[in-house]
């Protein structure tokens, strides 16, 4: 409730020193020689300019640049709406003004479009941002598997070493696979009969080619038929 009526208190007296600077600089320009709207029309030049420097001087702070040119026509603007209140106050004869009050009044314009040109249209500031860092998803985060190393997967596994009699380390002979017993018998009738029939023993290729078996077993088979 205090900040509605704090605020309502601070809008009247906005209106109030408004009008009052806008009569002011009225009777001024209409007493410089300007008549009919034009007398209007410069209490509000003089009020937007200052407007528009102030505003300038807010972005400005914000920023941290430079603020001196808006300074000046905050001070330029400032001066001409004091200048009139002033005047007006009996400290000039309105009905003789002189020569050089009539001079400024007629170049006021031509000075307040030159100070809101400048104004509207100056180069923004650059405001400096903090460096955004974006870190990037780990692969569980982004969804993906994590395969191993592929060149760790190239490599073969390392051959077990044995040492020998002699103490030289050598290469470890491969483990003898396993043979079901069913094979085993299986391959001695195989032998039976081709001995019958050959008169010779079966040899290891034969035994490989008629039990369909790999190399390495077929070995293992014929060294438990002898």
């Amino acid at each position: 409730m205090r900040s509605s009526l704090r605020l309502d208190a601070v809008l009247v007296q906005a209106v109030i020193a408004g009008a009052l600077s806008l009569s002011h600089l009225h009777d001024l320009a209409q007493a410089a020689g300007q008549n009919g709207w034009k007398a209007w029309a410069y209490p509000i030049s003089v009020d937007l300019l200052l407007v528009a420097a102030w505003h300038r001087l807010r972005i400005l702070r914000n920023t941290g640049s430079s603020r001196g040119a808006a300074w000046i026509w905050f001070a330029v603007a400032l001066a001409a709406s004091l200048g009139a209140n002033i005047a007006t106050a009996g400290m000039l004869d309105l009905a003789d003004v002189p020569d050089w009050l009539r001079i400024l009044v007629a170049g006021w314009p031509a000075l307040a479009f030159l100070g809101g040109t400048l104004l509207a249209h100056s180069p923004a500031p650059v405001q400096d941002r903090p460096a955004v860092v974006v870190d990037e998803p780990t692969a569980e985060e982004a969804g993906q598997t994590v395969d191993a190393d592929p060149v760790r997967e190239e490599l073969p596994a390392a051959e077990p070493v044995r040492t020998d009699v002699t103490g030289a380390s050598a290469p470890a002979l491969p483990a003898a696979p396993h043979v079901p017993p069913a094979l085993i018998a299986h391959a001695r009738k195989l032998a039976d009969t081709h001995r019958a029939a050959t008169g010779r023993a079966l040899d290891t290729d034969t035994l490989r080619a008629r039990l369909g078996v790999p190399a390495p077993m077929a070995d293992a088979i014929a060294a438990q038929l002898t």
